[in-house]
């Protein structure tokens, strides 16, 4: 089934942006090791692997629809982070950044009438709400735990997941 060339390309685009995203919870589970918070870099390492689902997911429709997908170029992950609250702000704002390209995606799709393309794009809508809520709770966790004790409870929940 084919699929309009200017959507295939955001859908593309969308394959790499993953991936990216994957690295840079790998990147932050190494930083929170590093702190010797093992339960957080768990959950990140799980995002991780979630991430790389994502691209395949995207992947897989694009090559449902006669495209063969293009992995473009990803920079190796820049992440500043001192504390766990700097990790999962990190994560936040680049959730938000991946939500906004869904919605970027969704908008598109309508645009060019490609209906075929909803199905996988209201799910990834839906889940954006709730990776941003998630993430969330978490950093308001964090702010009221500081330091110490609580942040060690929330790390032994974290890698529960």
């Amino acid at each position: 089934m084919e699929i309009n060339e200017k959507l295939a390309t955001a859908l593309n685009n969308q394959v790499t942006a993953e991936l990216e995203a994957a690295m840079i919870y790998l990147q932050l589970s190494y930083k929170l090791e590093e702190l010797g918070l093992s339960g957080m870099a768990h959950w990140m390492r799980a995002q991780h692997a979630e991430e790389l689902e994502h691209a395949q997911r995207f992947a897989d429709h694009l090559l449902d629809r006669d495209y063969t997908p293009q992995i473009g170029d990803i920079a190796p992950p820049k992440v500043d982070v001192a504390t766990p609250l700097d990790a999962f702000e990190a994560s936040l704002a680049h959730e938000q950044k991946v939500s906004g390209m869904i919605r970027e995606l969704a908008e598109l799709s309508q645009s060019v009438k490609d209906f075929d393309s909803r199905p996988l794009l209201d799910r990834f809508l839906d889940e954006q709400i709730e990776e941003e809520s998630s993430v969330k709770d978490i950093i308001d966790r964090l702010k009221l735990a500081d330091t110490g004790t609580g942040v060690l409870v929330i790390d032994a929940e974290l890698g529960e997941r």
